[in-house]
């Protein structure tokens, strides 16, 4: 099995920031914090309106994950899926691994799995927005606060975000010398390394330096590799990631410097072949997680960097700022889409293939590349910061993107090595914005706000097939040049009924640029998607109970999306297209809440109910091209059915989250027992319902058992994910076979965190 080894240079930022460095300065660090009050729950600040306030006193949807739940959710090394549904209404899913994710909120998403897909969650990381798929999944640590905006937030995100924003902020540098440790080691081989030091230079100037590592050994392992020619083992990773930040404070100005970078090589997702049972959604008689014949070669990479600067300066009764970033990125991913292995191998027998053992219709092994990604953008924003009851925004926006995509396709009767297709896209996305945000305090208790911003969007696309599968013609150059414009806007009123509970309403809407996809590889076209219009209307409340020991918020919600932006598969042909539907709708609730229920117990509480709707009575599509068991009608056209009606894919209907956490004193030190569990409800994995790809619905949990001594510096514990091994296909390929992605087994270990 391959090895990965940390870095030196991250393991000696580990342990200076765990023990030299506090025995070397220890005269001149601060006395620690006084212990927190645990008799209440503390008051959460959120900045989705661009400024810093209370939850309560914002008229949005807003749930907020702090860097103590971060810490538990990512025990056994999981990337930023691990967030998905431990807030009400949030799935967050990949085809591609630990790379690419796609983030849904209240069931609106894209499950396009195009190198320049876009998306209708917006994902903002240190008030920089991260467009693309090499962006957005950026390793989640030292982190402040993760926020996470519900509904339309076009007025002052922008940037296709008509379903709300994934907001992640990482710690700042402070005047206080800190920093920790965190190590832990888990089954197969896991080694999960976090780290940071903050040092105060002086008055003026704070650096702050993280960094991450997450590695582990391949678990699942190809019976058939020497023969096939073939890579013999797979889920393995290491995931590498770095971030240096100087914050300078001097005479009303703040500029806060930031570098940032990604290393991340391992196997993309694994397809597996056949294994899931025809006319059932179960899997296989016999299915080993462990074991994967294929006659396909597996493998990833992603290098990613970005700087940016976030500048301000304050003057009397208005502050100026300033954002720029720059963004690189390169990526590939290779692997058997197919699953298994084609008609020059004959499968081996035994229960591990299941009772389905057949050879694939046909071999499909492809790689997608992203060999050069630069993204530009700038923010100019001027806010007022007076007490006075009118508060303000304006700003400016710019975004640049430059990408090209590489597409290749393998012959696996030729040792699984021989490129015979190759498929070449370029685009360049341009997009300004004006925009504005009034809040006005009509009384102590009432506060309206209202937004509205104007988008001005253009994209030029090329795609050209050099080199074709199968023989035939090449294709293209082949173009498109979307443009697009838009007024986004909203309307929300915060009402405090008293001290502890308000009430809120809201209207905005969203945008969605065209989109594009240029799937030439194994076609003569491309296709362009228009712009997608969102209206949403929500209305809740926010309290705080008990003496402050318990906090609800509530939430109802329905919205409506005018040419929804889809991806259609075409049945037997791996290919997608772009298509836009009439209209879809959807409406539901949420409710969040946290208690502390006696002195030792606190627990959290999410809920969401989301019932999405397409409804397009001319739109049909081609179901799976493998006899899966299609429900859906027949369409007018042969081998098509009509959509209309269905859920939104990967949108389930309830997703819930529980968690209960146990703290109390012992030897001197703090015993603490967490265990968070998340529900997923059932779901349709295309836009055509059919049994086979109809995912059932998930429970699975955490425990984490930690030990704290020495004022909290030192800490010791262990941990499980997914403790019950709940194991199902949650994705499937729907073009070949019985295809399925599976979900993470079992994981668990310890973990030793040091800080100062």
């Amino acid at each position: 099995m391959p090895t990965h080894r940390i870095p030196p240079t991250l393991i000696a930022l580990a342990l200076t920031a765990a023990f030299p460095m506090q025995a070397a300065l220890a005269q001149t660090a601060p006395a620690p914090e006084a212990k927190k009050d645990v008799s209440q729950l503390e008051a959460v600040i959120v900045t989705g309106s661009r400024r810093a306030e209370n939850l309560k006193d914002v008229a949005l949807s807003i749930s907020a994950i702090k860097s103590e739940e971060l810490d538990t959710y990512n025990a056994s090394g999981q990337d930023i899926r691990a967030l998905s549904g431990k807030v009400p209404s949030l799935n967050i899913e990949s085809d591609y691994g630990r790379t690419f994710p796609r983030f849904y909120i209240r069931g609106l998403g894209n499950t396009d799995f195009d190198m320049n897909a876009s998306q209708p969650v917006g994902l903002v990381y240190d008030d920089v927005v991260q467009e693309s798929i090499a962006l957005k999944g950026f390793p989640v640590f030292d982190m402040a606060q993760v926020e996470l905006l519900r509904g339309p937030q076009g007025t002052l995100f922008g940037r296709n975000s008509p379903a709300g924003v994934m907001k992640f902020d990482s710690a700042r540098p402070t005047k206080r010398l800190e920093g920790y440790a965190n190590v832990g080691f888990g089954r197969w081989s896991a080694a999960n390394l976090e780290a940071a030091v903050n040092v105060p230079v002086n008055d003026d100037l704070q650096l702050r330096v993280a960094g991450l590592v997450q590695r582990q050994d391949d678990r699942v392992h190809n019976p058939i590799a020497a023969t096939a020619g073939a890579t013999a083992d797979l889920e393995g990773y290491n995931d590498k990631a770095v971030r240096v930040q100087a914050l300078y404070k001097n005479s009303g100005f703040e500029g806060l410097f930031k570098v940032q970078a990604r290393d991340f090589n391992g196997t993309a997702t694994t397809f597996r072949a056949n294994i899931i049972k025809k006319g059932t959604n179960d899997f296989v008689d016999g299915y080993d997680d462990a074991y994967y014949p294929t006659d396909g070669y597996n493998s990833q990479t992603l290098k990613s960097s970005e700087v940016s600067a976030r500048l301000r300066w304050d003057f009397t009764g208005v502050s100026l700022y300033s954002i720029t970033s720059h963004a690189r990125a390169k990526f590939y991913s290779r692997g058997d889409v197919d699953g298994g292995f084609g008609s020059a191998f004959v499968p081996p027998s035994g229960p591990n293939y299941g009772s389905q053992n057949a050879n694939i219709p046909f071999d499909s092994q492809t790689a997608d590349g992203i060999p050069m990604l630069r993204q530009t953008t700038q923010e100019f924003r001027l806010q007022s910061n007076s007490a006075d009851a009118l508060q303000w925004i304006l700003g400016l926006y710019y975004f640049n993107e430059k990408l090209q995509v590489d597409s290749f396709n393998f012959d696996s009767f030729n040792a699984g090595d021989t490129q015979n297709g190759y498929a070449v896209q370029h685009q360049n996305a341009k997009s300004w914005a004006a925009f504005g945000n009034v809040k006005l305090d009509i009384t102590t208790d009432l506060k309206l706000t209202a937004g509205l911003r104007y988008t001005d969007d253009k994209k030029d696309f090329d795609a050209a097939r050099t080199q074709t599968p199968f023989g035939g013609a090449n294709a293209g150059p082949l173009f498109a040049n979307p443009k697009s414009t838009n007024w986004s806007w909203d309307l929300g009123a915060n009402y405090a009924l008293s001290k502890t509970t308000s009430l809120f309403t809201r209207v905005a809407t969203g945008y969605r640029a065209p989109s594009i996809q240029g799937r030439v590889l194994f076609g003569d076209t491309i296709s362009v998607a228009n712009s997608e219009k969102v209206l949403s209307v929500e209305a809740g409340f926010k309290a705080d109970l008990l003496d402050n020991t318990a906090r609800i918020t509530g939430t109802v919600f329905k919205y409506r999306v005018k040419g929804m932006q889809l991806t259609a598969g075409s049945g037997g042909i791996n290919q997608n297209r772009l298509v836009n539907a009439a209209k879809a709708e959807g409406q539901g609730f949420e409710l969040d809440a946290q208690a502390i229920i006696a002195r030792d117990w606190r627990t959290t509480l999410g809920f969401s109910y989301n019932d999405t709707q397409i409804k397009d009575a001319g739109l049909f599509v081609a179901p799976c091209g493998n006899g899966c068991t299609v429900l859906d009608p027949a369409g007018p056209f042969p081998g098509t059915v009509s959509i209309n009606g269905n859920d939104l894919p990967r949108a389930p209907k309830l997703v819930w989250n529980w968690t209960l956490k146990y703290s109390t004193e012992l030897a001197g030190g703090e015993l603490t027992v967490l265990t968070d569990w998340a529900y997923k409800d059932k779901y349709n994995m295309f836009l055509y319902e059919a049994v086979e790809y109809r995912a059932k619905s998930a429970l699975e949990g955490g425990l984490r058992v930690g030990y704290g001594w020495a004022n909290g510096r030192y800490e010791v514990a262990a941990y499980g994910r997914n403790i019950t091994n709940h194991r199902q296909v949650v994705a499937a390929i729907d073009f070949n076979n019985l295809t399925g992605i599976v979900n993470e087994p079992r994981s668990y270990g310890v973990q030793f965190k040091a800080s100062f």
